[in-house]
C-alpha cells in the first residue's frame, strides 16, 4: 500500500480520496474548506493543516483543483517555492484537475527538471463514477511515470489511458468533453423533434439506441425527463455535471483548437449554446438541461 497526499476535496476529489482510503492506502488530505475534511477524516484519512504539510514523505501527491492558476500556484509557487520544491524523485505527482494544456506542460517540464515524475491526469465520468471508483483517466507524461501512476489510479478508476507527453491528458479531455457537449445537444434536438411530432421520447430513444444514432448521452444519460429514472433529467436536472463545468471545459477546448490553428465549428456552436444557457441562470443545473433551452426556441 502507498502513502498519498490528496489536495482538493470537492465534489470529485472527496470521493476519489475516499476510494483510496477504502483500498487501504495511507491518505493525508488537505482542502482550503475545513468542512471538506470531516467526511474523509471519519473514513480514516489523516488531515494536514496545509498543502505543504500533507506531502512530507509520501509516495504520491494527487491534486484535484478548480483551474490552471490554482495548479500553477500550488506546484510552482511565486518564486519556485511551490510543492515541487518540497519533493524529490521518490514521489510521483498526479494532477487530476481539468485545466489548460499549457499549464500542465509547464508544471510537467518544471517537475522533469527536478527529477520528479509528473502526469496531468484529468478524469471523465462525473461525480457518480468518482464515488463508484469507475472514472476514466487520461494521462500525459512519460511512460515510466505512467506505470507508477497506473498503480494508484486503478483504485479510483477502471479505464486508464496514456495519451502522450505532459499536457496530452488535458488535450484528450478537451476533445472528449467537446464531443460530449455536441452529442448531448444533438440527442436533445432529436428527442424534442420527435416529441413535437407526437412520438414518445422513450420509444424514440429505443429506436435510436438500436440504430446508427446511438451515443452515450442517449444510452447512459438520457436528457428527456421520465425516460431514464436514474438520469438527472428525471430528477429536476440535479447534477451530475453542471452547466458551469461544461462551459469551463468548452472554453478549454476552444483554446486547444486555437492552439492548433483548427477551426471547430460544431465545438464553437456547442460553446455558444451552453454559454447562453449558463447566462440564463442554469449554471448550477446538470448539463443535460440544455434540452430546456432547445424546447424554448
Amino acid at each position: 500500500m502507498a502513502t498519498v497526499a490528496f489536495i482538493g476535496l470537492g465534489n470529485m476529489g472527496g470521493p476519489m480520496a475516499k476510494n483510496l482510503v477504502g483500498a487501504g492506502h495511507s491518505v493525508t488530505v488537505f482542502d482550503l474548506v475545513p468542512e471538506a475534511w470531516a467526511d474523509l477524516e471519519s473514513a480514516g484519512a489523516s488531515v494536514a493543516d496545509s498543502a505543504a504539510a500533507s506531502v512530507t514523505g509520501v509516495d504520491y501527491v494527487i491534486t484535484m483543483l478548480p483551474a490552471g492558476k490554482h495548479v500553477r500556484a500550488t506546484y510552482l509557487g511565486e518564486n519556485n517555492d511551490g510543492l515541487l520544491s518540497l519533493l524529490d524523485g521518490s514521489t510521483t505527482v498526479l494532477d487530476c484537475s481539468t485545466i489548460d494544456a499549457e499549464t500542465a506542460r509547464d508544471v510537467g517540464l518544471a517537475a522533469k527538471a527536478m527529477g520528479i515524475g509528473f502526469m496531468d491526469s484529468p478524469v471523465s465520468g462525473g461525480v457518480a463514477a468518482a464515488a463508484a471508483g469507475t472514472l476514466a483517466f487520461m494521462c500525459g507524461g512519460d511512460a515510466e511515470t505512467f506505470e507508477q501512476a497506473r498503480l494508484i489510479l486503478a483504485d479510483m478508476g477502471k479505464n486508464i489511458f496514456h495519451a502522450g507527453p505532459a499536457g496530452a491528458g488535458q488535450v484528450a479531455k478537451g476533445c472528449n468533453n467537446m464531443l460530449l457537449a455536441i452529442h448531448m445537444i444533438g440527442t436533445s434536438e432529436a428527442l424534442e423533434m420527435g416529441a413535437r411530432h407526437g412520438l414518445d421520447p422513450a420509444v424514440l430513444s429505443e429506436i435510436m439506441l438500436a440504430s446508427s444514432g446511438r451515443n452515450w448521452s442517449l444510452e447512459v444519460y438520457n436528457p428527456y425527463p421520465g425516460v431514464m429514472e436514474t438520469a438527472p433529467a428525471s430528477n429536476g436536472y440535479k447534477p451530475g455535471f453542471m452547466v458551469d463545468l461544461m462551459v469551463k471545459d468548452l472554453g478549454l477546448a476552444m483554446a486547444i483548437a486555437a492552439g492548433a490553428g483548427f477551426d471547430n465549428p460544431m465545438g464553437q456552436l456547442a460553446r455558444d449554446l451552453y454559454d447562453e444557457h449558463q447566462k440564463d441562470g442554469n449554471g448550477a443545473r446538470d448539463f443535460s438541461s440544455i434540452l430546456e433551452k432547445l424546447q424554448a426556441e
